[in-house]
């Protein structure tokens, strides 16, 4: 194949187009996808294919198992950095045939990709710079698409924003601005929040982004990126499993985002699941409130994700605010923290554990490094000087909530 004439310094009218020329001169079935691997476009004419082009196809998308394994290979990474058609080896696990793969980039920006299945033949080093015209081709077309979806993300996010402030508070009203804009709204929905160390770069978000759409575990219908935080909108057609393959989804992306891109996301929290989508707000607020008690509490709510498993937890700020309004302190914690401070004591620390460690003595002494005599005498001082009964449940339950919410 001459090297010398090139069949797409032109104008093509569709991406379509442009797959058809391209199967047309290397004689190969191709497809076209965007950064996220959605299928964009693929060629028609040819009759050799395999099953992962076909459930592309079919699915508008590359399969998440197929993506992984690339990840796995080192491929996407080859992809991302090299500006030249990268050879894939045939993946069995996966049923992946032989390709060639190439970047379509806008400088240092992966706009999508082009991928050649080598079913029929094998590529030459010509048909290498042919791929390379046909990636410069692409870019154009990609860079309009990349306006128009940016300008539809704009819409979703301020939509998103609406429904996370409660400015639209109907379901009925929700779903018809959702079927205007174009988003699937399935049955039910919760609202998941990540947390990140640092506010989110736009390159942080472009890798969000491409987790969120590579993902099929779950339905992300909206998302956005509020400083440190990313909120997603996810929604299911049914309950049943949702709330685990919510905390699943967490659990991946997390991982993912750390393997793929070095970079780990701190604390994760998922609001409860409704039906009516006038309800988002609602559920935004109960992953932010599982967020502020894992801030507070790290160690005891470490394995807290859904706010459901907050138990207690849940009312202990309205514990904290009645306190505040109505002056109140627990006088019995009043007095040990008294004594503790005239006496250079640690009492009130000596509670806290106690109680922490469910008035087993043999623990709490384990906890306080302390000998289970001297921590029966310090029970021994504090029963004395807070007037406290250790085997009053209910004083004990008080003592524990004003110990906790004192911390908010």
């Amino acid at each position: 194949m001459s090297n010398e004439l090139n069949p797409f310094d032109r104008s093509f009218e569709s991406l379509e187009a442009l797959a058809d020329t391209i199967s047309e001169v290397l004689g190969c079935a191709i497809t076209i996808e965007d950064a996220n691997h959605r299928l964009i476009a693929y060629s028609t004419h040819e009759a050799q294919t395999d099953p992962v082009r076909i459930a592309t196809i079919v699915g508008r998308r590359v399969p998440e198992k197929v993506i992984a394994s690339l990840w796995r290979e080192g491929f996407i990474q080859q992809l991302m950095k090299s500006e030249d058609p990268v050879p894939i080896k045939a993946l069995d696990d996966v049923k992946l045939g032989r390709r060639i793969a190439i970047s379509i980039r806008n400088n240092r920006e992966v706009l999508g990709y082009i991928w050649v299945l080598e079913d029929a033949r094998l590529l030459e080093e010509a048909d290498f710079l042919q791929l390379k015209h046909a990636s410069r081709a692409a870019k154009t077309k990609l860079l309009q698409l990349q306006q128009q979806k940016r300008k539809e993300q704009e819409g979703f996010e301020d939509f998103f924003w609406q429904l996370l402030t409660g400015h639209i508070s109907s379901g009925d009203a929700v779903r018809q601005k959702s079927d205007k804009l174009g988003i699937p709204l399935m049955d039910c929905f919760q609202v998941m929040v990540v947390e990140f160390d640092s506010d989110i770069s736009e390159q942080r978000a472009q890798q969000i982004r491409y987790l969120i759409s590579t993902t099929q575990r779950i339905r992300i219908a909206l998302h956005i990126v509020d400083r440190t935080q990313l909120v997603l909108l996810g929604t299911s057609s049914s309950r049943n499993q949702f709330a685990a393959d919510s905390s699943e989804f967490l659990r991946l992306f997390a991982q993912q985002m750390k393997d793929r891109f070095g970079v780990s996301p701190g604390q994760t929290a998922i609001g409860n699941i409704y039906e009516d989508y006038g309800l988002v707000e609602k559920s935004y607020r109960e992953a932010l409130s599982v967020l502020q008690v894992k801030r507070q509490f790290p160690q005891e709510t470490k394995r807290f994700v859904h706010y459901r498993d907050l138990g207690f937890y849940r009312f202990l700020p309205l514990m904290a605010e009645e306190n505040r309004i109505h002056a109140h302190t627990n006088p019995s914690l009043l007095k040990l923290r008294q004594y503790d401070r005239e006496h250079n004591g640690n009492l009130l620390h000596t509670l806290e554990i106690f109680l922490l460690q469910d008035s087993n003595v043999k623990d709490a002494a384990d906890a306080l490094h302390v000998h289970t005599n001297t921590l029966n005498y310090r029970l021994k001082r504090i029963s004395e000087i807070g007037n406290i009964d250790l085997k009053d449940m209910d004083q004990k339950v008080s003592l524990y909530l004003d110990l906790k919410s004192e911390k908010l």
